[in-house]
């Protein structure tokens, strides 16, 4: 477990996980290494739409975009932006997580949605999820998350309540099945 590297992966929260920032959550993994990981939540809605967001921070939205939902990402740095979107296009601050996903922090990325010449697919959210070196490993042998391959597909062109259960469905388990309880052998 000590050398896995879960950058582009999902982390499934356990139905015995009592973080309630991460209770009933998916993960998208964007950052995993020896130092730590960072990871967005992709299956949580706040009460924020998009043009609420974009009138805040002054910048307007095409009218298509109105409705798409702002995330809670995690409990870290929830007063700042993450941008999960397809490439190829890069930012000021850019991670390219995987040949089908980026994360973006710079308000560039907004400015090109604003502008119609952003991402064709992006999710936005506030916070994220951090873990320090080894504390992810940890939780995971304690039984607090699943791991699965990501797809960007159960990000973008599923409706969030949906994404868990998709993602549930790529490891072959109904979320219904498990148990609270860790077991051992």
């Amino acid at each position: 477990m000590d050398t896995v590297n879960l950058t582009h992966n999902f982390l499934i929260a356990m139905p015995g996980m009592v973080d309630p920032n991460f209770n009933g959550t998916l993960t998208y993994i964007c950052d995993h290494s020896e130092q730590g990981a960072l990871g967005v939540v992709v299956n949580r809605p706040i009460d924020l739409d998009l043009s609420t967001l974009f009138e805040q921070i002054g910048l307007s939205l095409p009218e298509r975009l109105h409705k798409n939902m702002v995330y809670f990402g995690g409990p870290v740095q929830t007063e700042r932006g993450f941008v999960l979107h397809t490439p190829p296009q890069t930012f000021s601050s850019t991670l390219t997580v995987h040949d089908v996903i980026s994360l973006t922090t710079s308000k560039d990325v907004l400015e090109a949605v604003s502008q119609g010449a952003g991402p064709q697919k992006f999710m936005v959210s506030l916070g994220y999820a951090g873990w320090g070196a080894g504390q992810l490993e940890e939780e995971i042998k304690q039984n607090a998350w699943l791991s699965v391959a990501a797809d960007p597909l159960v990000i973008f062109d599923l409706a969030p309540e949906e994404r868990l259960p998709a993602a549930m469905k790529r490891l072959g388990i109904d979320f219904a099945s498990l148990s609270e309880e860790a077991g051992h052998a």
